[in-house]
């Protein structure tokens, strides 16, 4: 179990070593295009990545210590619109998402083994395992990977 969340945690820091790289390609002007004005820009998606490293972060810290359980859920539109990521600096956005996903990695790989049972809120009916959660983050980032690194549809 343990030896699978440090590769987890591997897999998260060269996944976002590999797409930092690749967002730094993109300039400000096709980060911020919206083809949809109620659909997030790539800088809006970049900046949810921020905000479910944030909230990760303090559940995967919780969880070692037992109370993730009563974590607040996650109103992902809300965070995204108070925090004005679409009038971000593009660059310094990739800067925090990369720093902060590398932190994640190093704490992912101190987790204790007997916390990745520990219960998490994520805002469903039931908490799930730590070990669950750290699983899915690295499944949430690639599916949103996904849509930012596919082909500019700039204007």
């Amino acid at each position: 179990m343990e030896n699978n969340i440090r590769i987890i945690a591997q897999e998260i820091g060269e996944t976002v070593k590999m797409a930092a790289a690749q967002l730094s390609q993109l300039n400000a002007e096709e980060a911020a295009f919206k083809e949809n004005p109620h659909e997030w820009s790539k800088k809006e998606i970049l900046g949810h990545l921020i905000d479910s490293a944030a909230n990760n972060h303090q559940r995967f810290v919780r969880a070692s210590y037992h109370v993730a359980s009563e974590f607040p859920p996650y109103s992902q539109n809300d965070w995204v619109n108070l925090q004005h990521y679409q009038e971000a600096d593009w660059k310094n956005l990739i800067v925090l998402w990369t720093a902060y996903n590398l932190h994640l990695c190093h704490i992912i790989e101190h987790i204790p083994l007997y916390a990745l049972a520990a219960p998490c809120n994520l805002g469903k009916s039931e908490p799930v395992a730590l070990e669950f959660v750290i699983q899915d983050y690295l499944r949430h980032l690639r599916h949103h990977l996904g849509k930012l690194l596919a082909e500019p549809r700039f204007g």
